[in-house]
């Protein structure tokens, strides 16, 4: 039985003295508030009303139980607004600051679809970290090692000049006697200026004989400003190469990406939002381009094996 519903028919009814302006009062027909009423009769043993008059007269026994019905629908009540309130109270989250306003846009409006109002907080990776510790914001998407995150987006290295390759081997930045030109830099952004990305780049800038001053560091806008007007690389997703009409390529000596994970602070639940929201966050991040440009490539790897298959076992047939 609805207890609630039961007590809420109980109340209405007794209120206005009438099943029917009561059940209509409660936004119910009469025949089921009678329902009701009969059934928390039932309930609880005893007859609440007199069915001998036109209009609801009490018994003693429903006299006795209408205030503690009154104070069970008025607490239901009060349940109700507040679980309205908590769902329409915002998800203060904290994004990366390399989100395109497009994107967070249209997560911001997918959420809302779903019931879940966001307010975003742009930021790079230490700072998202200090505002999640903080309580600043209830959630907030953190750089995280490729086996460690939720979602990840592919980085390579973007030039204004096409480099003639499929592949841009950091080892032909490295200055010999007859380059031409003043040395090319890596440019990394402060998204990338984490460990598991800037110190495996390190590694092979060393190992493959640049200079120190080869691997530079700075926001986006001066990064991507120098690239424009030199030789200069970035170190970038296919996404922002594409904003900025960069030629973007993988690197030909390691394989590195963005990963992300959703953390949340003590009042927050990550899963609840990763649940509803996975794929919304992996199109803002760019990370659903990294799995389509992965099913492109194998399904590309898959037909040319096929073509030759295909072909090697037309030429034993002749």
């Amino acid at each position: 039985m609805d207890l609630v519903g039961a007590c809420r028919a109980f109340v209405s009814v007794s209120e206005h003295g009438s099943f029917t302006v009561g059940a209509a009062a409660a936004r119910m027909s009469q025949s089921v508030a009678s329902r009701r009423v009969a059934a928390l009769e039932e309930r609880l043993g005893e007859q609440l009303i007199e069915r001998t008059s036109r209009r609801v007269v009490l018994t003693p026994f429903g006299r006795d139980m209408l205030p503690v019905a009154r104070q069970l629908v008025q607490a239901a009540d009060v349940l109700l607004h507040e679980a309205e309130v908590a769902q329409r109270k915002p998800w203060r989250l904290a994004v990366p600051a390399i989100c395109s306003t497009a994107g967070l846009a249209r997560l911001v409006a997918e959420a809302r679809g779903l019931g879940v109002t966001l307010d975003l907080r742009l930021a790079a990776p230490a700072r998202r970290t200090e505002l999640l510790h903080a309580q600043q914001v209830r959630a907030a998407l953190l750089a995280a090692p490729p086996n460690e995150a939720t979602w990840s987006v592919p980085l390579g290295l973007a030039g204004a000049q096409d480099p003639g390759m499929r592949r841009v081997h950091v080892e032909t930045l490295r200055i010999g006697r007859a380059s031409p030109g003043p040395a090319r830099r890596i440019w990394i952004q402060p998204e990338d200026d984490v460990p598991h990305i800037r110190d495996p780049l390190t590694r092979l800038r060393d190992a493959v004989g640049l200079r120190p001053a080869q691997l530079a560091a700075a926001d986006l806008t001066t990064a991507a400003a120098e690239v424009l007007c030199t030789r200069d690389l970035l170190l970038c997703s296919p996404a922002q190469a594409e904003e900025l009409a960069l030629n973007w390529r993988p690197i030909g000596e390691i394989t590195l990406s963005r990963g992300f994970a959703l953390a949340a602070s003590a009042d927050g639940n990550p899963q609840h939002i990763e649940a509803r929201l996975g794929d919304a966050i992996a199109r803002c991040l760019g990370a659903d381009a990294q799995a389509d440009a992965q099913a492109d490539a194998q399904a590309s790897t898959q037909a040319g094996a096929q073509a030759k298959a295909n072909e090697n076992a037309g030429g034993a047939a002749a």
